[in-house]
């Protein structure tokens, strides 16, 4: 294989056909993370994210830059979300209190089970 290095705008760079190590380690990191966090491991998913966010900061410091810039928005997206999934949830235990107290009202009135002669 044939590698040339190519001198442009101050950065020596691989002309060459090789793997991108960083973007392997970076979502290798953040797939990790993700299985991590399912698994209920916390500390470990949160350490491989960190992994992986440092080396997308020192791939794309421009990306990490807009994404540090628009955190608001995405902290609020996420806000919403989980009280949309709050509010659903609430429902659903309502409806369910309500379908136990249904019920319980048909087995107070009288059980069909038994047998009155």
């Amino acid at each position: 294989m044939d590698h040339d290095l190519i001198y442009d705008d101050g950065k020596y760079e691989d002309a060459g056909e090789g793997t991108d190590w960083k973007k392997i380690v970076m979502y290798a990191s953040f797939g990790f993370a993700a299985f991590m966090f399912l698994r209920g491991k916390r500390t470990a998913g949160l350490a491989a994210a960190g992994v992986g966010l440092a080396t997308l900061a020192s791939e794309h410091p421009e990306k990490l830059k807009e994404l540090w810039e628009r955190a608001p928005e995405y902290l609020e997206k996420g806000h919403r979300l989980v009280n949309s999934a709050q509010s659903l949830i609430e429902r659903i235990v309502e409806q369910s209190e309500n379908l136990q107290s249904l019920r319980h009202g048909f087995r107070s009135e009288g059980d069909y089970r038994t047998n009155s002669r």
